[in-house]
């Protein structure tokens, strides 16, 4: 009922759920890209946490995503079965993509370094990374998992990803 009203108002429910169970990771996401950048998640993994919290306010999507994995092992699993869920979830709330920009950038700076990132929901997965840290890691996360995060939402979310850091 409230999707036909909805309709009439011309208002379009832009949200969606995905959940992925592998023998590594148990995780479960919902989003609403509609949203104001509400928050709630469990990663166990600080810097990934902090990493998608950002990612929640500065989007305004709504984020909840509980993921469990195998971090006593290292946190690769944890942190790529993520990306594909949340890509997947961006992809079903999207549909057929009415109402959103396709191609979308941005550039942030932060004390001595500068970011670039730019995306195209083009339904074309490529990655370019031109990314030198000079860490091998950020807290408890491998630098190395960003390629891998990065890549496997590309991948799922069938979009062409351009990043770089100065």
């Amino acid at each position: 009922r409230i999707f036909y009203i909805s309709l009439i108002l011309g208002v379009f429910m832009r949200n969606a759920k995905v959940n992925r169970k592998t023998k590594e990771t148990d995780i479960s996401c919902e989003i609403n890209i509609d949203g104001t950048g509400q928050n709630e998640i469990s990663t166990g993994i600080g810097f990934f946490y902090d990493m998608l919290v950002i990612f929640s306010h500065h989007s305004l999507i709504d984020l909840t995503l509980k993921a469990r994995g195998d971090t006593h092992v290292d946190f690769h699993h944890t942190v790529e079965d993520t990306a594909y869920v949340l890509a997947e979830a961006i992809n079903k709330s999207i549909g057929e993509k009415r109402g959103i920009k396709r191609y979308g950038f941005f550039y942030i700076t932060m004390d001595e370094s500068l970011s670039r990132t730019v995306i195209d929901f083009s339904g074309r997965p490529d990655l370019v990374w031109k990314v030198n840290l000079g860490l091998k890691k950020i807290g408890e996360m491998d630098t190395e998992l960003f390629h891998e995060l990065f890549k496997a939402f590309s991948n799922e979310s069938k979009s062409n990803l351009h990043i770089e850091n100065y």
